[in-house]
């Protein structure tokens, strides 16, 4: 597949790193270095937004047609001093960068790891490949994107439309502030899955559907 990048950073370099080993053909570029628009151009089959929150939106914004059509990626995590999420209450990063470019089929991805865990080849722990949640509305584009994780050696999981990417986002700022804030196992707060209470068992003050 053809990836453009947008960004030279951290998260851009590692993963798209790891989908040129895949075999991919990866073109990544920033404001700063003036070849933006060459890398949204040159992703043809999917865009990764690997640039700080505060910058995206008018990032894709400004390429216009050059991202027409285009699968984009958001990786971007809006959360501030403090670990507050700065997007609480609506709309999620990804839902703004979906209005900012209206044209193209946003999916929420790879927002929960830090870039050292995308570096790992593939990245399993204790046996259990890592596992990437995924949120958008259009099923080509998710398709894409689940290849995409696949190729990391991690296993793709749908957690509904785009309305829902502001719970991956919210996600992020929790474990971040467990991880960092707290120097927390952020992991031990969900117990596996035959534990979890899928049959129907009460959830808080809520029901989850037999």
């Amino acid at each position: 597949m053809h990836i453009g990048i947008l960004g030279t950073g951290a998260m851009a370099q590692a993963l798209g790193e790891q989908w040129e080993r895949a075999g991919h053909t990866v073109v990544a570029g920033s404001r700063m270095r003036g070849d933006v628009r060459a890398a949204a151009q040159h992703g043809t089959d999917a865009v990764l937004l690997a640039v700080p929150h505060t910058a995206a939106v008018d990032l894709v914004t400004g390429l216009g047609d050059a991202l027409r059509g285009r699968v984009l990626i958001d990786c971007t995590n809006a959360v501030g001093p403090g670990f507050a999420l700065r997007t609480a209450g609506g709309p999620a990063m990804a839902e703004r960068i979906a209005a900012a470019a209206p044209t193209t089929r946003v999916v929420k991805a790879f927002n929960l790891c830090h870039e050292s865990v995308w570096r790992l080849t593939p990245p399993v722990f204790a046996g259990r490949p890592l596992a990437v949640p995924l949120c958008g509305d259009d099923e080509e584009a998710l398709t894409v994107v689940r290849r995409l994780v696949r190729d990391l050696g991690c296993v793709p999981l749908h957690a509904g439309g785009l309305d829902r990417a502001g719970l991956l986002e919210a996600t992020a700022a929790l474990l971040i502030r467990l991880w960092v804030g707290e120097g927390a196992d952020a992991q031990a707060i969900a117990p596996p899955l035959e534990h979890s209470g899928v049959q129907g068992l009460s959830f808080g003050s809520g029901r989850v559907p037999a």
